[in-house]
């Protein structure tokens, strides 16, 4: 028999409620909570999840034992709470549970534990015109873990910020990324430079406007943070304007349906060539996350493609398409700011589209860099720094 003590897995999970009760069914054990709660766990569901050291591996807290490698109709030959408060599961072929109160709690899967957890989950914080913009200070974001972790968090849940007191020396912008995570780099650099250019592969390197877009939709996966430097601005236009897809896509959802419908299916190419490089993405403008809620918009019109659909889909998407973009021009959503050299702005850039006025560089000189961070990253040194 195996003896071995382990429980949970490896991470500390606070005791909610201590367990009270268990009582054992033809498939599944029935917990009761001391608050009441009854939460049912199905056999093939604890074996999966024993956090023995001969199931999981305590090196790299990642499981070793594979369900198929039990018995199909496995049985426990008892059930009960053991000394420590913890729930002691004996089976058929010898092997032996144990799970943390606590764990079990936070991974109870009764339709009140998932409702709790779903709405404790992180929810975005929708905006428009009236956004009171988030404003960090460099100097504090490079010393200070703890307002580095509110700037990450406010990325994640509003999708726009913005950071005053940047040294505007080029290159700088590397060092406030890496505060979160590594830089992604693509095809226009690790860092790339945005200042009008004669041989410009991108309008971003034009003095033209620039109408709400999100960068690079060619590729599969669109880049998840996006980092603006401004190193100097003195060219009269240039204002950045930003609107909150998701705020757009969620009006669209309720004043037009089938609009909404039509943009989360029917899927559009992207495209950006040179004379190097040839990317194209075909996938839908908006994209819906496995409960159904927004979770990416993919738009910018001059890397779009000719639309390809079928015959009665055609004059769907192309109202779809026009009511987004003429949603994007409406004043409530739009927020327009003119970036000053040694600030930056730091957004999600599979949720906020940005655009750019015209400017006159002969008015002055203009120069900007950016980069970009996976938003994984994000989320992961989010969660880090909260342990």
């Amino acid at each position: 028999m195996n003896t071995a003590t382990a429980v949970a897995d490896f991470r500390t999970y606070p005791l909610i409620s201590a367990l009270s009760g268990v009582q054992s069914f033809a498939d599944r054990v029935a917990i009761e909570w001391a608050d009441g709660r009854a939460s049912p766990f199905h056999h093939v569901w604890l074996r999966d999840n024993c956090p023995c050291e001969r199931c999981v591996y305590n090196v790299t807290r990642e499981q070793v034992f594979e369900i198929v490698d039990a018995a199909e109709e496995l049985q426990p030959t008892a059930a009960h709470i053991d000394a420590d408060g913890c729930l002691r599961i004996e089976w058929q072929d010898g092997h032996l549970s144990r799970f943390d109160p606590g764990w079990l709690r936070a991974h109870a899967y009764d339709d009140e534990s998932r409702a709790e957890r779903l709405e404790a989950k992180p929810r975005s914080y929708l905006w428009r015109s009236d956004l009171q913009l988030p404003v960090f200070d460099y100097s504090t974001l490079m010393n200070d873990n703890a307002a580095l972790l509110q700037w990450m968090i406010a990325i994640r849940d509003i999708g726009l910020t913005q950071v005053r007191g940047v040294p505007t020396e080029p290159g700088s912008l590397k060092l406030i990324a890496q505060r979160i995570s590594f830089i992604r780099e693509s095809n226009f650099g690790v860092l790339f430079n945005v200042q009008s250019k004669a041989d410009a592969d991108s309008n971003a390197y034009t003095a033209f406007n620039l109408p709400l877009h999100t960068d690079l939709p060619t590729r599969e996966l669109q880049p998840g943070l996006q980092f603006l430097h401004c190193l100097v601005n003195n060219a009269e236009g240039g204002e950045s304007i930003f609107v909150d897809g998701f705020a757009i896509a969620d009006a669209l959802r309720s004043e037009d349906p089938a609009a909404f419908q039509a943009l989360c299916e029917i899927p559009v190419e992207f495209r950006n060539k040179d004379r190097h490089s040839d990317y194209r993405c075909l996938a839908p403008i908006i994209a819906l996350d496995a409960l159904g809620r927004v979770a990416e918009i993919r738009m910018a019109n001059f890397l779009r493609g000719a639309f390809d659909t079928s015959v009665e889909q055609m004059p769907v998407l192309y109202r779809a398409y026009r009511r987004f973009i003429a949603m994007t021009r409406e004043p409530r959503f739009r927020l327009m700011q003119r970036l000053n050299a040694g600030e930056l702005w730091c957004f999600d850039n599979r949720r906020t589209l940005h655009a750019r006025n015209a400017f006159d560089p002969a008015t002055g000189a203009r120069h900007f860099q950016g980069c970009y961070v996976d938003r994984d990253e994000l989320l992961s040194r989010i969660l880090v720094l909260q342990r």
